[in-house]
């Protein structure tokens, strides 16, 4: 019977639409609307990438290679035998000292390391005559490794650019009402810190004072800024909005969501797929096989009458193609690369496991929000009271007006709704924003609220829908 594989792909978090509207970036009067955004796009992890040639095990497998191809065109170029051979000499101690030397330490710990077989296999090479057939081999082998090398890198780099979502210092507040700057990795449970609008919050911790949007789209997959007030929870890395506030450090800096996210993924870049598991498992006694089954191709020739250069030549040649250099190569780095590749592109993988299970995936269950689609709001209706004075033409211009200087996601959807519609949006004056709460300007001698039903039309029981944003407008 044919079993399926399955893998759910989803959002890190749901999407949370705030109750309540735009905030704008000041409360002061206004006349200019700067640029509205046209979407909420999360921000990215900052880039951290290692150069190419960063790694030394790169710069000596770069310098391998060069050495290889320069005494390849001078031996097909016909030149002098001395020059290419001496060339292929170099790129042998460019390529082959490094694995060697690990090797050897391997050795000495009674361990047969498939780096000291490879150099081996190299040097046994040169002794019978195939200079450039070893020298090829040595940079194989010293590609292979500076590619697993720098795969290994570039998943260190996606860890340390998640640390870096959080910032390295923090304001401080003082029993006494002072502040002074910190190291974030500094702060104690309990301590106060002030996040000033468009800072990153420095510490996983609990809203004391002070309201504002706070984008969560690194932590929790949420496409829309959350609205914070006292009582709500935040987290390190994320950004704050056009408010202030006062945070209560809840954990220390090594505690905090995103420190818990950095090490998962250095966990999972140290896990071992099934694959490599197995491989380790019998490389060492395959290993000592081929080396024992060398030494017998090479010595039971030589008993039997058989020249040394043949049996030299059979034992290197076998010794070449039964070395399991090449299986050992091809099991961690493709892996290694798919887990460095998927957290540059913001997906964490639990384990190299499920890295390589994804490969026997036969269907894929998705969360939509985030996943399929973008999470980017738009206007779906307008619905004029009955008995008002404003057609859904009119009440569109002073909303968006009202709504053009603000930030909030929310506010570009009923912009590009009247942009869509050819509508010329007024100046406003007197332009004023509650986090949480909605705008409020003057436009056309209107004075226009745009929030939340329970902002604008409080219930008598104290409940309201607050699915939907409504605009007020008195004249």
């Amino acid at each position: 019977m044919k079993t399926s594989s399955y893998v759910l792909l989803r959002s890190v978090g749901p999407l949370l639409v705030p109750g309540g509207t735009p905030v704008a970036p000041s409360t002061s009067p206004t006349t200019a609307a700067p640029t509205h955004p046209t979407a909420s796009r999360p921000p990215a992890v900052p880039a951290r990438r290692t150069r190419l040639f960063a790694l030394p095990e790169m710069r000596w497998a770069a310098a391998a290679l060069a050495l290889f191809l320069l005494g390849l065109a001078a031996q097909l170029l016909d030149g002098p035998g001395w020059l290419w051979r001496a060339l292929y000499l170099v790129c042998y101690a460019a390529g082959g000292w490094e694995p060697g030397l690990a090797g050897l330490k391997a050795l000495r710990e009674r361990t047969l390391d498939v780096d000291l077989l490879m150099v081996v296999a190299a040097i046994g090479a040169a002794a019978i005559g195939q200079v450039t057939d070893g020298a090829l081999l040595i940079v194989i082998f010293a590609t292979s490794g500076a590619l697993e090398a720098l795969a290994t890198a570039r998943t260190e780099d996606s860890v340390r650019g998640l640390l870096d979502l959080a910032p390295q210092t923090a304001t401080m507040l003082t029993p006494q009402g002072g502040e002074h700057l910190v190291r974030a990795a500094d702060l104690q449970i309990g301590d106060m810190i002030l996040v000033r609008p468009g800072e990153r919050i420095a510490a996983d911790g609990t809203v004391l004072a002070g309201a504002s949007e706070v984008d969560q789209a690194t932590i929790t997959g949420e496409p829309l800024p959350a609205d914070k007030t006292v009582g709500d929870e935040v987290f390190a890395g994320t950004l704050n909005g056009t408010g202030s506030l006062r945070v209560r450090v809840d954990r220390r800096a090594e505690d905090s969501v995103v420190a818990r996210i950095a090490t998962l993924v250095e966990q999972a870049s140290q896990t071992k797929a099934k694959t490599q598991l197995f491989i380790e498992k019998v490389e060492q006694r395959y290993s000592i096989g081929m080396v024992a089954a060398t030494l017998a191709l090479f010595a039971i020739p030589l008993l039997w009458g058989d020249s040394l250069q043949d049996a030299l030549l059979r034992a290197m040649t076998f010794m070449i193609v039964a070395s399991p250099c090449a299986v050992v190569l091809a099991t961690m780095p493709p892996l290694l690369a798919a887990i460095a590749n998927a957290g540059r592109h913001g997906v964490l993988v639990k384990s190299a496991v499920v890295m390589e299970q994804l490969g026997a995936t036969t269907r894929v269950a998705f969360d939509k929000t985030g996943t399929l689609t973008r999470g980017t709001p738009e206007l779906a209706d307008i619905r004029v009271l009955p008995g008002a004075r404003f057609t859904e033409h009119e009440l569109l211009r002073l909303a968006a007006a009202a709504e053009h200087p603000s930030e909030h996601p929310l506010a570009a959807a009923i912009v590009r709704a009247a942009r869509g519609r050819g509508i010329t949006l007024p100046d406003v004056t007197e332009f004023s924003a509650q986090p949480g709460r909605g705008v409020a300007a003057l436009v056309d001698d209107h004075f226009v609220q745009v929030g939340s039903p329970s902002a604008l039309l409080p219930a008598e029981d104290g409940t309201a829908d607050t699915s939907t944003a409504s605009a007020a407008v008195h004249a």
